[in-house]
């Protein structure tokens, strides 16, 4: 199973990107949680600890790395456009909670269409989890869609976005949907986070077409908690777990 998910900063994406990869992970599968928001934190979301994650070096800030695999220096502006990236999973990944953590970073410089190094590696990367890795691969991603491509996609599973009840997330939605479709990406699933109430639910349901629509995760304190003290929200919140649960026996099914 290879799912990216996506979304505005702010609706809950990375907790639920590391809710259904802990999931995956205790019905004993092989899962590995890709970490490309600039804003990363999905580490803290899995349940690593604040020590644990400043150790760790996005493979976009590995300068030395990315000059090794791509042949691109100061001095040498041409590099090449598919580096070796096969072995950086199993190096650079880190552990816990059964879940292996690849943290990839993000472009800062150049735009979003740039074509440097970095980028290139970080696509690659991701083409390879997608259409070479035996893990179940859980890509938390940010709204933009820069790091993807066709070649990529192609692996692709499920393509998710998390919204929360508001009309700038639900665009957020189209944007996705669009671009997507550009990508050669046929559906484009919606989980919608942060909802409070039956009126929620149902601006929701008529703002998303049904079959676009995975399911609901209600507004929840015991997640807020999880943040404040740096802790994964899938040790706080049984309820977490269980709406979580019935959107992944959603997913699955659209696989089978």
């Amino acid at each position: 199973m290879k799912i990216a998910v996506t979304g505005k900063g702010g609706v809950g994406k990375t907790t639920f990107a590391a809710t259904l990869a802990r999931l995956y992970a205790d019905e004993g599968h092989p899962v590995l949680a890709a970490d490309a928001d600039p804003d990363a934190n999905l580490g803290l979301a899995l349940g690593f600890s604040e020590e644990e994650l400043d150790t760790i070096v996005p493979i976009s800030k590995m300068r030395k790395l990315v000059e090794e695999r791509t042949g691109a220096d100061e001095f040498n502006k041409i590099f090449r456009l598919n580096p070796k990236v096969d072995d950086i999973p199993d190096k650079y990944a880190k552990s816990c909670n059964g879940v292996k953590l690849l943290v990839l970073g993000t472009i800062e410089t150049g735009g979003s269409g740039c074509v440097c190094p970095e980028h290139v590696m970080l696509k690659r990367i991701i083409n390879h989890l997608m259409l070479h890795s035996g893990d179940v691969v859980i890509l938390d991603m940010e709204a933009g869609l820069e790091h993807l491509g066709r070649g990529t996609t192609s692996g692709m599973d499920a393509f998710i976005v998390v919204i929360e009840p508001g009309a700038r997330s639900v665009q957020t939605y189209k944007n996705v949907k669009r671009l997507a479709k550009d990508l050669g990406v046929g559906q484009v699933m919606v989980v919608a986070n942060k909802v409070r109430s039956e009126d929620d639910e149902e601006f929701i349901r008529s703002k998303i077409p049904a079959e676009d629509l995975l399911g609901f995760i209600h507004y929840n304190s015991e997640v807020i908690d999880a943040d404040r003290q740096g802790q994964s929200p899938y040790d706080f919140s049984d309820t977490l777990i269980q709406e979580v649960r019935s959107i992944k026996a959603k997913i699955d099914h659209s696989e089978n």
